[in-house]
């Protein structure tokens, strides 16, 4: 039986996904211990404090959050295997749990440029290589659009306390104020997008109208706490803890040995939420009337309530919104709605009715066959699936 060590934060959804992996490795061959050693463990009693209680422990192997002075290679030297769930650099000597950071970011900038955003931001950690590069992808994107001078960033060190730190606080603040109208702002990950999101709240930013806030990691808990619900790009981790499993599997068998590689988690897509839920379009008119259906999607209104909100005929306005967005105003509505519902299938265990009425979807008798034309199963189909595929 593998017995093995990992150290990580597990109060967030990427080391837990991770773990996830990894016993689901585990439960299709021999059956492994795994021990979660919080990371604090390591502050208090050093890495020569991990060593000692993996040892006393029979430890096979140990993955964790290193930090880039640690000297990891001493694990390697008393028969351990180590692997390393990057932080701030990746490790020469051992192989890393890693991704490829500059897609993340490029797909970021992708999805807010579909959008029809023309002003960017990045908020994000100047001294982790997760963060940095998610920042180069991003500007990297924009600037084979000729869109980079069009991006501002802020970024702070991993020091930085969102809590205690009133000045750097300040200094957010008064960078997010000066950004410009319709601005599409990516943040490193799930926790610097949720503290941008409540910053916004709290001093009367508006989001996504005057800023559209984009995260990543995809942390289910902290994107749906936030106000609004933060959009996130999600990334494959269960794949990776799997892969991370296997090959400390096949490292052993063979003796141990390893020639340094690494394990990439694979960036899936954008899971949009509310916090994005937003296109920026020149025509004002539309824009008026994309911002009445996205604030009122879950009141049974009407293409007349719509036109209410613009000093235009309804034949005009149907005509320019056809122009503007490729859709007709009812057509929009209706799909904004089963997009919304989509999402809310995989995560809530509300019953699909109620949750159908959250978005404004109030016939039950075709709810089934109208999500079925656009998604290919209906609803419950549709909440089975997501849940096997996220692990449930």
């Amino acid at each position: 039986m593998r017995r093995i060590i990992y150290m990580s934060d597990f109060s967030e959804s990427y080391s837990y996904n991770l773990l996830r992996g990894i016993v689901a490795y585990t439960l299709e061959h021999t059956p492994w211990t795994i021990c979660r050693m919080p990371r604090h463990f390591k502050t208090e009693f050093g890495l020569e404090g991990v060593l000692k209680w993996a040892q006393q422990w029979k430890a096979d192997a140990v993955i964790g959050q290193f930090d880039p002075t640690d000297r990891v290679e001493i694990f390697s030297r008393h028969g351990l295997l180590c692997v390393a769930q990057d932080t701030a650099s990746l490790f020469d000597s051992i192989p890393n749990i890693t991704s490829d950071y500059r897609h993340t970011g490029r797909l970021g900038a992708q999805f807010f440029m579909e959008r029809n955003f023309r002003n960017f931001a990045f908020c994000g950690l100047s001294d982790q290589v997760w963060s940095t590069g998610r920042r180069d992808g991003f500007l990297e994107y924009l600037q084979q659009h000729g869109l980079a001078h069009r991006c501002q960033c802020f970024e702070e060190q991993s020091s930085y306390n969102m809590w205690l730190n009133d000045g750097d606080r300040s200094r957010l603040l008064q960078w997010l104020r000066q950004l410009p109208h319709s601005t599409a702002l990516m943040t490193c990950d799930d926790n610097m997008g949720n503290h941008v999101l409540d910053l916004c709240r709290v001093h009367g930013i508006a989001v996504p109208d005057r800023i559209a806030v984009l995260g990543v990691d995809n942390d289910e808990i902290i994107a749906n706490l936030s106000d609004p619900p933060l959009s996130s790009i999600s990334l494959d981790l269960r794949k990776a803890g799997y892969q991370v499993a296997e090959m400390i599997d096949q490292t052993l068998d063979s003796g141990g040995e390893i020639s340094p590689y690494n394990i990439y988690v694979e960036t899936q897509q954008v899971v949009n939420r509310l916090s994005t839920e937003y296109i920026a379009y020149d025509d004002p008119q539309v824009q008026a009337a994309i911002k009445f259906l996205h604030t009122n999607m879950a009141l049974n209104i009407s293409v007349d309530d719509v036109v209410r909100q613009v000093p235009m005929s309804r034949r005009l306005l149907e005509i320019r919104f056809k122009r503007v967005t490729g859709q007709t105003i009812h057509s929009y509505l209706f799909a904004m709605r089963m997009n919304r519902l989509a999402q809310l299938l995989t995560h809530s265990r509300q019953p699909i009715a109620e949750l159908a009425a959250q978005v404004g979807l109030f016939n039950i008798k075709n709810l089934s066959r109208q999500f079925k034309s656009t998604f290919g199963m209906s609803p419950g189909e549709y909440r089975r699936r997501s849940r096997l595929e996220f692990g449930e």
